[in-house]
């Protein structure tokens, strides 16, 4: 019995120590504070540190292929050399290109590889990433990588629309051009949705965080979520740190002394467009603690909107389906990795 009880809690051990090394994956719709809990991450010390989005599994594996076969496999690491994903990486391309012909069968083990080789290198043990697309592919991430952990940062709807509408981040189509902040709601809601959809089948996996909480409670937000990561998110040290977004907010907006990242939209979202934006999205809100400003009289019933919500959900879940599962989808990527 002595001896069981030897083995149980060696078991134990091991699998504590593997989640203080496992990757962790920080996902959110755009705009939601992903690249503010990333940096706090890799402020935090032992996380390997990659200042950019690696589009590994959103973009880099629908373009490339099966990453089996050894020709998609050397024209992806072809392009990968040319851009800033690599420059940024630090690595050296002879001793990498020879784990990725030995070990790399997809987007997974490739991003993987190149993070455990920055980690490598730079001496510490784990790494994290922060594509926020990467939350439409969470089930992907679980097959390729399987001991990854999500964390998915949640932020009010109304300032995410207001902050996505001045980059144009997401063309509605061309009829609904006047209705853009409606549309970006949509988007919001689609996203968030997936994400929690997936989050559900991965529960020891899978964490929220909200955007709110980590900017006004950062001290024990960081304490709870290192509990589930475990990890020393010490939030004095990464304020010494200070990597990035840490010591230099990254917005959209203009900063100040009164710089308040939270409730914008209370002063800035259009009276008449925020009552039918409440309307589209209301339950959504309410449901993740978000109260409303608007009182529905009925509008929620309203056929345009209803409308609206119908297309866009199509429009959305079609134009993922093409982008990762279909060759045409090739096109698409091809396109987004103009900006990568």
């Amino acid at each position: 019995m002595a001896g069981s009880g030897l083995d149980v809690t060696s078991s134990a051990s091991v699998k504590t120590s593997a989640r203080s090394k496992a990757p962790v994956f920080v996902l959110g719709c755009g705009r939601s504070g992903t690249t503010l809990l990333y940096h706090m991450l890799l402020s935090s010390g032992n996380f390997a540190i990659y200042r950019t989005e690696s589009n590994a599994i959103n973009l880099l594996e629908p373009r490339f292929g099966d990453l089996s076969i050894g020709w998609n496999r050397r024209r992806l690491m072809k392009a990968w050399y040319k851009s800033r994903l690599f420059s940024l990486s630090g690595l050296e391309k002879e001793p990498l290109e020879a784990r990725l012909e030995a070990e790399c069968q997809n987007g997974g083990d490739f991003l993987r590889i190149i993070m455990e080789e920055m980690a490598r290198q730079q001496g510490v043990e784990r790494w994290a990433e922060c594509t926020p697309e990467h939350l439409l592919h969470l089930k992907r991430i679980k097959e390729t990588i399987p001991n990854a952990l999500i964390v998915h940062i949640i932020r009010d709807a109304r300032d995410v629309t207001l902050s996505m509408d001045k980059g144009f981040w997401i063309r509605p189509l061309p009829w609904d051009m006047e209705k853009r902040l409606l549309v970006t709601g949509l988007y919001w809601e689609w996203i968030v949705q997936k994400g929690r959809e997936f989050g559900k089948t991965i529960p020891a996996d899978y964490t929220e965080v909200h955007f709110e909480q980590l900017v006004q409670h950062p001290k024990e937000t960081l304490a709870r979520l290192g509990e589930f990561i475990d990890h020393d998110l010490d939030y004095d040290r990464i304020q010494k740190v200070g990597i990035g977004s840490v010591s230099e907010p990254n917005t959209s907006f203009e900063t100040g002394k009164s710089f308040n990242p939270v409730g914008r939209w209370k002063d800035k979202f259009p009276a008449e467009q925020l009552k039918k934006f409440e309307a589209l999205i209301g339950p959504t809100l309410e449901e993740l603690g978000y109260p409303l400003a608007t009182k529905d009289s009925g509008m929620a019933a309203n056929s345009e909107l209803k409308r609206m919500r119908r297309v866009y959900r199509n429009y959305f879940d079609s134009k993922l389906f093409l982008k990762s599962r279909t060759p045409l989808g090739r096109l698409l990527v091809t396109r987004d990795l103009q900006w990568v």
